[in-house]
């Protein structure tokens, strides 16, 4: 099973969204920009909205049913390791493989020397085209990055061997997600890494390495563009090397994590990817249900009345809610309104607010932000939120397509019109 040159991940977290997410993509391929879908639900998300994979499978396959779609598509089991991987076997074809628990775990010396010498015959000052200065590759600094590394690969490669039993090798796709990390990779450490998950024997169709800056969940991206810029463009020299040097697939292509809404570095990327001919894997993640509940605000009184809600149920639990997202989120609770403030805000205010539309005054970062984790709030209200969702069902679906469509298959993919 081959990944398509272009791809992106589209989280969606009730379920109710596939076909006007899918029709993004129809309608991108209309234009000739063709991409693949690739729905993905983590166990963690599973377990907050009381949902099993196999509604994933199902919602992904009635949506190409539907819209007579005839390209790609997969389902992705996304951030598993060994302890969770096997209520998606069933139902999923794409693995995102998750290792940042085993990231600085200490290699033996005798698994990190076998790396060394795996390395050996491309040389410690390897000739990379493209790269922007020359790398480094001595025995020290790859027992260096692989003191940090060495271990979550293996774990890699437990977690992929067991896939591969229960499904047959060529049967899934593989992604290794090393993002979760205190520190950027630097080239150098991309090169090692994918040195050993080639020694390792995984498959691996993407890569998520970490980026220098941050990638807060549903907002821009904050940090220097002009080193992203040649940050990327590295990687992408290593990926090109890797490739040619190791035993790894020819469509392997950088994978960018929290990538909804990363406006500001989308044509950097898409320079790049022109510039190397390269392919992309983006995960937009939870900005499905941001627009679910702009919609609903905007579209009648009881919508408004739901989002308001969650909104004050989202202050007073904010600790709670924003806990395990603490290294993808930047929230000023100053700037954050009150709940009695919110109170008086029409459908259309609050829309305004929560939408990422940098040049209307009325959007807040920090309110988006803070909503975006607070979907639990929104699986706790039940029936009273998905009726909703039944019930203004077309207002829904039309935000959620264009901005899948408008705000990120064309700005960020190469053949698509930029707006």
């Amino acid at each position: 099973m081959k990944l398509a040159k272009y791809s992106m991940g589209i989280g969606d977290r009730f379920g109710h969204q596939g076909q006007a997410q899918l029709a993004a993509f129809v309608q991108a391929a209309k234009q000739g920009l063709h991409v693949v879908p690739v729905w993905n639900k983590s166990n963690r998300e599973h377990l907050i909205v009381h949902s099993q994979p196999a509604a994933v499978r199902h919602e992904a396959d009635a949506a190409v049913q539907a819209l007579r779609w005839s390209g790609g598509y997969h389902v992705d089991a996304d951030h598993i390791g060994l302890q969770t991987v096997d209520r998606f076997l069933g139902v999923s074809d794409f693995f995102t493989i998750d290792v940042a628990d085993f990231i600085s775990r200490p290699a033996s010396d005798g698994t990190v020397d076998e790396l060394i010498s795996s390395l050996a015959a491309i040389g410690q000052t390897p000739t990379i085209p493209g790269l922007s200065q020359p790398l480094l590759l001595t025995p020290h600094r790859i027992a260096d990055i692989a003191g940090k590394y060495l271990v979550a690969v293996q774990e890699a490669g437990r977690v992929y061997r067991h896939i591969e039993k229960q499904k047959g090798r060529d049967n899934f796709i593989t992604e290794v997600s090393m993002d979760e990390t205190d520190r950027p990779q630097a080239p150098v450490d991309l090169l090692v890494i994918l040195a050993a998950l080639a020694h390792e024997g995984i498959p691996v169709q993407t890569i998520a390495p970490k980026f220098t800056g941050r990638f807060n969940k549903g907002v821009d991206y904050q940090g220097n563009l002009r080193q992203f810029e040649q940050e990327f463009n590295d990687d992408l020299a290593v990926v090109s090397f890797a490739v040619q040097n190791f035993a790894l697939p020819a469509n392997l292509k950088l994978s960018v994590h929290s990538g909804s809404d990363k406006f500001s570095i989308y044509e950097p990327i898409r320079k790049a990817l022109i510039r190397w001919n390269a392919g992309l894997h983006l995960k937009t993640a939870g900005t499905t249900w941001l627009e679910e509940i702009a919609a609903l605000a905007a579209a009648g009184e009881d919508g408004l009345s739901l989002t308001q809600d969650i909104y004050a149920g989202a202050l007073a639990r904010f600790d709670e809610l924003c806990g395990p997202y603490a290294s993808v989120i930047d929230i000023d609770r100053a700037a954050l309104p009150s709940v009695q403030q919110v109170q008086t805000w029409t459908g259309a205010c609050f829309a305004a607010a929560i939408r990422h539309v940098p040049a209307d005054s009325r959007y807040n970062p920090s309110l988006r932000q803070l909503l975006h984790v607070g979907y639990k709030l929104a699986a706790e209200a039940g029936d009273r939120y998905t009726h909703l969702l039944d019930k203004y069902a077309q207002a829904v679906g039309e935000q959620v397509t264009d901005n899948l469509f408008t705000r990120h298959l064309c700005r960020i993919y190469p053949g698509g019109s930029a707006v």
